[in-house]
């Protein structure tokens, strides 16, 4: 996991098992004897007067079993500090904690699991390189993505299902041309059959034409001979016409941030050292190497 001299220089190794308010750390020197167990908060001042108090023992290595999520706190303070750092895969983990079998498991045993691999087992162990941090900043803004593409697609399927409630033949012609931005300006604008009736094809076209020069005057056709086909009004059409405007203007809100989104990936993604490999294999692009 380090340098064969850095950890030769190891005197002092902490296990930490992270947790969402609280830790528990183990702490061992190199003959095996217990130095520190005890459960600790997830805490900046905690976790550093921990590291501080251990640093009189000699050097640290500081092994948590998830470095990223709630064990970020734990390793960023580490590295501050000086400390050495890795992380115990989970694979090796169960391995390990098989070897101890009848033990009933529990924060402090796994801390104990981990700082003992930690001192005995530095092959299973993985460095925290620059690398990780960047896959750790990744899958922090996919996460985000995916969130913003889930409520992208529930905004597009309530804005289809107001419409075709209301409307159906207008929610043919609109409801697949959503991701158009000229038709969620036309909901916001004109959120009722009504109200895009009043306009007359002419006017109609011209306003489509500002967003969507080449389809503005085919769409105002279709959407003229979809308002022709249905003279009822159904009832809920005019809370409808409330709603329409707003979730158009959540969905353009969303796309945006997706956007906005993908550039910070696409900056990161290319400044990743697997990011050739991955782009050369087909099919594979920013968003997916991402995730790769």
């Amino acid at each position: 996991m380090t340098e064969s001299s850095d950890y030769e220089s190891v005197q002092v190794f902490i296990g930490v098992d992270v947790g969402k308010d609280t830790h528990h750390a183990v702490a061992i020197n190199r003959s095996g004897k217990r130095l520190f167990d005890k459960a600790l908060p997830n805490d900046e001042n905690k976790l550093r007067s921990l590291i501080s108090d251990l640093k009189q023992h000699g050097q640290i290595l500081l092994v948590v079993d998830q470095p990223a999520t709630i064990g970020a706190l734990p390793v960023a303070v580490a590295r501050s500090e000086g400390v050495l750092v890795g992380y115990l895969p989970g694979l090796a983990m169960r391995r390990i904690a098989d070897l101890h079998a009848g033990e009933a498991k529990t924060d402090a045993r796994d801390a104990a699991i981990i700082a003992e691999a930690a001192r005995t087992l530095p092959h299973a162990l993985r460095t925290l390189k620059l690398a990780d941090e960047q896959i750790a900043e990744l899958s922090m803004l996919c996460g985000f993505d995916d969130d913003l593409a889930a409520q992208t697609t529930q905004a597009s399927n309530r804005i289809r299902g107001l419409l075709t409630q209301i409307h159906p033949a207008l929610e043919r012609v609109l409801g697949p041309r959503l991701e158009h931005p000229a038709v969620l300006d036309l909901l916001q604008r004109y959120p009722s059959p009504e109200k895009l009736a009043s306009l007359g094809e002419k006017k109609l076209a011209a306003q489509l034409c500002k967003l969507a020069p080449r389809l503005g005057k085919r769409l105002a056709a279709d959407i003229a001979q979809a308002l022709a086909e249905q003279t009822v009004v159904v009832p809920g059409t005019n809370a409808a016409a409330v709603v329409l405007p707003r979730l158009a203007l959540q969905l353009i809100t969303l796309r945006k941030q997706r956007d906005e989104v993908a550039l910070e990936v696409e900056q990161r993604v290319l400044a990743h050292p697997l990011y050739p490999v991955l782009t050369s294999m087909p099919g594979v692009g920013v968003r997916t190497a991402a995730r790769l």
